[in-house]
C-alpha cells in the first residue's frame, strides 16, 4: 500500500514550480507550515533528500529532480482522471478545450463547432488558435483535450486529416518580382522575410519555408503578416488557401522559384487521452474527421470562395 499521499506529491510539485514554500502554499490554498510538513514527511518516508541548501536557498538534489518529474506526471494523470470523472458523472463534459494550428481553415473549424453545438448545446468550448509548436505544447502540458497541429508530439498518437499547400509570395511591385527570372534562395536572403511567431513558450519549431537570415520581421498574427506582404514590406510563404483573395485581387503574386517553390504541411488530429476522452470530445473528433475527409489542400482554398 502506498505510503505517500497524492497531496504530498502535489506539495512537492508546487514547491518546485513556485520556487518556494510560501508561494506553493498560496497556490495550494494551504498554510506554509502544512506544505513544509508534507514535503518533509515525504522525504522521511522515502528516505531520500529532495532538497539541499545552497546558501540560503533550497534547491533540488539529483534524486529530487527525478522524483519531481515522476510526481509531475502523477499529478497530471490524477487531474485528468478527475476531469474525466466529473464529465462522466454529469453525463457529458461541461467544457472541452481545443487547440488548432492557424493553418487549419477558420471557416471549417467554426462549421464543425456549429454542428457540435447542435448535439452538445450545454458544453462550453475553449478554442485556442496556435502557431507551430503551440499545439504541441498544449498537448504536452495537458492544457487541451483535442488538438490539430502539424506534428505529433512524442508519446501521443494522431491521424492525418489535411494537407496544406504553401507558396512563396510578395506584392507585384516587390523587387523580387522585378528581377524578371526564376528565383533562388540566395535571391530571397537579400530581402525581408515575414514570419509568424511560434506561439509555444518552450517547444518552438521552425515553420515551412523558414530561412535563416537577418532581414526578418516576426509578428504574432497571420493576418498582420499578410497585410505587411500586401503593403510590399516583405515576402513570405503562406498556405495558399489563406491568400486566395489577395492573389485574385492582385495584392500578392506567387514568386517564380527555380526550386522549392511549393511546399506542404500535414495537419494531424490528436486527442490528449483517447482512453479518458468523454462523449463530447469524441463527437467533436468525429465531426472534424468527417468534415476533412478527402479534402486535403482543397479545404483551405474553398475558404476564400
Amino acid at each position: 500500500m502506498a505510503q505517500i499521499s497524492l497531496e504530498q506529491w502535489k506539495a512537492l510539485v508546487a514547491v518546485v514550480e513556485e520556487g518556494g514554500y510560501a508561494p506553493a502554499a498560496a497556490r495550494l490554498f494551504k498554510s506554509q507550515s502544512a506544505v513544509t510538513y508534507a514535503v518533509q514527511k515525504l522525504e522521511r518516508l522515502l528516505q531520500v533528500p529532495v532538497f539541499r541548501l545552497a546558501g540560503r536557498k533550497a534547491v533540488l538534489t539529483a534524486s529530487g529532480r527525478a522524483l519531481y518529474e515522476r510526481a509531475r506526471a502523477l499529478v497530471d494523470d490524477a487531474e485528468r482522471l478527475e476531469h474525466a470523472a466529473r464529465g462522466l458523472a454529469a453525463g457529458v463534459e461541461p467544457v472541452i478545450r481545443v487547440a488548432v494550428d492557424a493553418l487549419f481553415p477558420t471557416w471549417l473549424m467554426l462549421g464543425c463547432l456549429g454542428r457540435f453545438a447542435e448535439e452538445f448545446p450545454d458544453t462550453r468550448v475553449e478554442l485556442t488558435e496556435a502557431v507551430l509548436g503551440g499545439t504541441d505544447e498544449a498537448l504536452i502540458e495537458r492544457r487541451v483535450d483535442l488538438a490539430i497541429g502539424t506534428a505529433i508530439p512524442q508519446g501521443f498518437s494522431g491521424e492525418a486529416v489535411m494537407r496544406v499547400d504553401f507558396v512563396p509570395v510578395a506584392h507585384p511591385a516587390h523587387p523580387l518580382h522585378a528581377l524578371g527570372r526564376e528565383l533562388t534562395l540566395r535571391d530571397l536572403r537579400a530581402h525581408r522575410h515575414l514570419v509568424v511567431r511560434d506561439s509555444a513558450l518552450e517547444h518552438k519549431r521552425t515553420g515551412v519555408g523558414g530561412l535563416q537570415q537577418q532581414r526578418r520581421w516576426t509578428v504574432s498574427n497571420k493576418a498582420t503578416s499578410i497585410a505587411a506582404a500586401c503593403m510590399g514590406l516583405g515576402f513570405a510563404w503562406y498556405a495558399q488557401g489563406l491568400i486566395e483573395r489577395e492573389l485574385r485581387a492582385g495584392q500578392l503574386r506567387v514568386l517564380p522559384m527555380r526550386d522549392g517553390g511549393r511546399r506542404f504541411a500535414t495537419l494531424y488530429l490528436m486527442l490528449a487521452d483517447a482512453d479518458l476522452a468523454g462523449p463530447a470530445v469524441r463527437h467533436l473528433a468525429h465531426t472534424l474527421r468527417a468534415a476533412t475527409a478527402g479534402r486535403d489542400g482543397e479545404a483551405a482554398r474553398e475558404s476564400a470562395a
